[in-house]
C-alpha cells in the first residue's frame, strides 16, 4: 500500500478504454494501438497519470454521469498498470517483428484482463501485486 486513494470506478472506466482499443487492435492490427496504450500505461504506471489521456477520458465522462466515488488503495493499480506497460510493450515489439499471431494471442491477454477488471472489478495484476507483498517481494 502506498496509503494515496484513487477512485475504482474511474479506474474501472480507464480499463474500459483499454479493452474497446485492444478490441480495435484485433481488427486492424496497426502498430499505433499498443503504442499509444504502451505510453498511457506508462504514464498511469509510473507516474501520478495526470497526463494520461485515457485518465483525462475517464475524468471527463465520470463528471459527465455523476459516477460516485469508490475509494481504493493505488498501489496495486499502479503495479497493474506496469503489467499493462510491458504487455503492450511486447504486443508493439512482435507486431513490428512481423509476429502478427504472438501479438493477436498477447492482445487476447491484455484484453481478458481489462474486461475482467472492467466488468467485475476483478483486477488480475492486484493480485499479482498482494502476492508479492505476503510473500516478502517489496515493489
Amino acid at each position: 500500500m502506498d496509503f494515496v486513494v484513487v477512485n475504482e470506478n474511474k479506474v474501472r472506466l480507464v480499463v474500459l478504454w483499454v479493452l474497446v482499443l485492444g478490441i480495435a487492435f484485433l481488427f486492424v492490427q496497426h502498430w499505433t494501438i499498443p503504442a499509444f496504450l504502451m505510453i498511457d500505461f506508462y504514464l498511469r504506471g509510473f507516474h501520478n497519470g495526470k497526463f494520461s489521456l485515457l485518465n483525462q477520458l475517464a475524468d471527463l465522462v465520470e463528471s459527465k454521469l455523476k459516477i460516485p466515488n469508490k475509494p481504493i488503495d493505488r498501489a496495486p493499480k499502479r503495479f497493474a498498470a506496469q503489467i499493462g506497460f510491458l504487455m503492450t510493450d511486447m504486443i508493439l515489439i512482435v507486431s513490428f517483428l512481423g509476429l502478427d499471431d504472438a501479438a493477436i494471442y498477447m492482445d487476447a491477454v491484455l484484453i481478458l484482463f481489462a474486461f475482467l477488471e472492467s466488468a467485475f472489478s476483478i483486477c488480475a495484476g492486484c493480485h499479482v501485486y498482494t502476492f508479492f507483498k505476503k510473500i516478502g517481494i517489496n515493489k
